[in-house]
């Protein structure tokens, strides 16, 4: 009996499920479709390192997802509970008719339990589907050969989605028997009856807190951009945080004690058709909803904020990941190592071996050689010297611009020596990075720096003093600012500086600081590379790196194969999260709004009759109730835009030389195609729903 109940309930209310439904399943879709990587990534052809960071994204995206799942589970638990009291006047019924309160709660749980299982079902399905396009995903992110892509089901994923949101449901359940027994007849039935009590405030109040509010939100902007140096702990980044959701609550409860007031001054826009209409309803909805609109405001900041700097780091990142790994490996070792040096950790005076001190005077070729590597493995061999002049700081370097620096910059080491290399070495490396090179008179140099923050400070310098004394003889920059260009490969444009000076340049011994070199490898494909870099960097298994590790040898380096696969797995976990993160965010915020315009529909469903009685003939009407749910929808995200625009900025600054404004357009793009897709969903499904709530009058 209750079972066909519940079937006949569901039927009837169909209607009213489907935005639960819908949050349902996407919720359902997205959870196994994050949580379904670690099955995709099993038929990926990719380098073990590159398997390992797949791992590590999984990790953490499991970590994530109890936390998706608490935000999931305050979803349901709020989207269930519109369901109940939508129906306040139907249990009021039930129990007129003799049923009790424990019955009503079967048939409710009852349908949670049919609604759950028929939104795991099709979320699942969903999901499947689109974890295969993950698959794609992951393979472009990560380069990874999909020669043998299989349709794959996660049975790991499948049962774990059925736990968490089962969870969820049970949660639900209790939720909702709670909810029936504190319930009274009296209430049931009159509850159609009973709106949210309005309370009207002094518009004079609301414009000086709306202005007020928009200051606060105004310095928060200025703080998070304009004085970005300044945040540079925890606690005084918290501070704008504070002021930017006291200033977007302080925005939404003035909102309508005075823009009501503001359009019934322009009679021809307030008179004209349903506008008085709409502008009240959504005035009491703005009055009724302040707390609600704040967090679905602050939701949608979030998710378009992390959305568009995430994906604009990705972009940047292989961008320039292209741009900062000319060739395949990159050699250095210290020259001229002393005989002895102090323990940092100890304390105490140790000494190098003769083997030790002999390598530190050759070129990394010596090195290579003279331990057995051959190399016939390497072409393009360019090997340089980088020295390193005492009284060549960065001081020296700034001129008269120290002080001014200095002031800006406190935490700048100025006094640490300056890289210094002869024009005609980087002209060698250069050419073979693709990169412009420079002929010098006797007495000028170029200051290569690519690093934003630090050429912005370089530059000014140089305008204002480039003048350098060395050994008695001065030294001009050839140009009033840095040029582009770098020595060391590196995932992005972080080099904060390298000086480069005339062959004629007089240097000391002393001064010799690094033996560098750069090479690709003699192969043709990624295999035959991975062969050699394992011969000359392959711990434990490599003769050249065994023979090097017992001499104590120091030879450091870093290859291309390395940087590209650390960073793009670093790009990778950043997005996956952040979509991850996003997606649920929008879903939240999108459901949220939804539900409580449906509410609002239920409880004003009398108005609408009335504008019926008056003459408003359906498509008025529908066109008064869709302006009301698109203004409704709107402003959430128009602040949240705003907040967005100076958010991003931040993110950017915050991330100098990782992300890029040049890359954000798309990042952009690509975050407004995903909530006009998400967020236009739930319009949609809300307006169709609120006419069918409207409509119910007549029948």
């Amino acid at each position: 009996m209750l079972f066909k109940l519940s079937i006949k309930n569901m039927k009837k209310s169909f209607k009213d499920f489907a935005i639960y439904f819908l949050t349902l399943v996407l919720g359902v879709a997205i959870f196994y479709m994050f949580n379904s990587l670690d099955s995709q990534q099993a038929m990926l052809k990719v380098s073990e390192s590159t398997r390992e960071l797949i791992q590590v994204m999984i990790q953490m995206l499991g970590i994530v997802s109890v936390f998706i799942a608490i935000i999931l589970g305050f979803l349901i638990v709020y989207a269930n509970n519109f369901l109940i009291n939508r129906r306040k006047r139907e249990f009021g019924i039930y129990m007129t008719l003799g049923m009790g309160k424990w019955q009503i709660s079967k048939i409710i749980l009852l349908e949670t339990i049919l609604v759950g299982l028929l939104s795991l079902i099709v979320g699942i399905f969903v999901g499947v589907f689109g974890s295969q396009f993950m698959s794609i995903l992951v393979a472009k992110l990560f380069e990874a050969d999909m020669s043998e892509f299989t349709f794959v089901f996660s049975q790991d994923a499948c049962i774990k989605t059925c736990i968490y949101f089962a969870v969820m449901f049970l949660a639900v359940m209790v939720f909702n028997t709670l909810t029936i027994s504190r319930y009274k007849l009296i209430n049931l039935l009159t509850a159609v009856k009973k709106n949210e009590k309005v309370k009207i405030k002094n518009p004079i109040l609301s414009v000086l807190i709306f202005i007020v509010s928009a200051c606060i939100l105004g310095y928060a902007y200025w703080k998070v951009t304009g004085g970005i140096t300044e945040l540079n702990s925890a606690d005084k980044m918290l501070q704008p945080i504070i002021m930017g959701i006291i200033g977007t609550v302080g925005v939404f409860w003035s909102l309508s004690g005075f823009i009501l007031r503001v359009i019934q001054t322009r009679k021809s826009i307030y008179l004209k058709g349903t506008n008085m209409f709409v502008l009240r309803q959504l005035n009491n909805k703005i009055n009724t909803t302040v707390a609600s609109m704040s967090i679905i405001c602050l939701m949608l900041f979030m998710t378009i904020s992390v959305l568009s700097s995430s994906l604009s780091l990705q972009r940047t990142m292989a961008k320039e990941l292209e741009e900062m790994t000319p060739v395949d490996v990159n050699l250095y070792k210290t020259a001229n190592l002393p005989e002895s040096y102090e323990n940092y950790y100890t304390g105490k005076t140790e000494y190098y071996t003769k083997e030790q001190i002999e390598d530190s005077r050759q070129p990394v070729s010596y090195t290579l050689e003279t331990n057995g590597y051959d190399m016939n493995n390497l072409k393009d061999v360019v090997e340089i010297l980088i020295y390193t002049i005492p009284e060549w700081t960065m001081e020296t370097s700034l001129g008269s611009y120290y002080e001014e620096a200095k002031a800006q910059f406190s935490n700048l080491t100025y006094h640490v020596p300056e890289s210094i290399v002869k024009v005609s070495d980087y002209n060698k490396i250069a050419s073979l990075y693709g990169l412009e090179g420079f002929q010098l008179a006797d007495d000028e140099y170029v200051v290569l720096c690519d690093f934003d923050s630090m050429k912005n400070l370089r530059d000014n310098a140089l305008k204002v003093d480039s003048t350098v004394e060395i050994n008695g003889k001065e030294y001009h920059s050839k140009y009033d600012e840095c040029k582009e260009g770098f020595i060391y490969m590196s995932t992005s444009h972080t080099n904060t500086g390298v000086i480069v000076v005339p062959d004629t340049f007089e240097f000391k011994e002393e001064w010799k600081e690094e033996y560098f070199l750069a090479a690709n490898y003699n192969a043709e494909t990624e295999e035959e590379k991975r062969e050699i870099e394992n011969g000359l960097v392959g711990t434990g298994n490599s003769e050249f790196y065994n023979s090097i590790s017992e001499k104590e040898i120091e030879l450091d380096g870093f290859t291309k194969i390395v940087i590209v696969e650390a960073s793009k797995g670093l790009a990778t976990i950043i997005v996956f999260i952040s979509i991850y993160l996003g997606i649920i965010f929008l879903i939240a915020s999108s459901a949220i709004l939804a539900l409580k315009q449906l509410t609002e529909s239920t409880d004003n469903k009398q108005r609408y009759t009335i504008l019926r009685k008056i003459g408003c003939d359906e498509k008025m009407i529908n066109k008064a109730l869709f302006r009301q749910i698109a203004i409704f929808f709107m402003l959430p995200l128009i602040l949240a835009i705003i907040h967005s625009i100076f958010g991003i900025q931040f993110v950017l600054s915050a991330m100098t030389g990782l992300a890029s404004t040049e890359e954000l357009l798309p990042s952009i793009i690509a975050t407004a195609a995903v909530i006009g897709i998400v967020y236009g969903l739930y319009f949609l499904a809300t307006y169709y729903g609120s006419k069918n709530i409207i409509r119910e009058e007549e029948n």
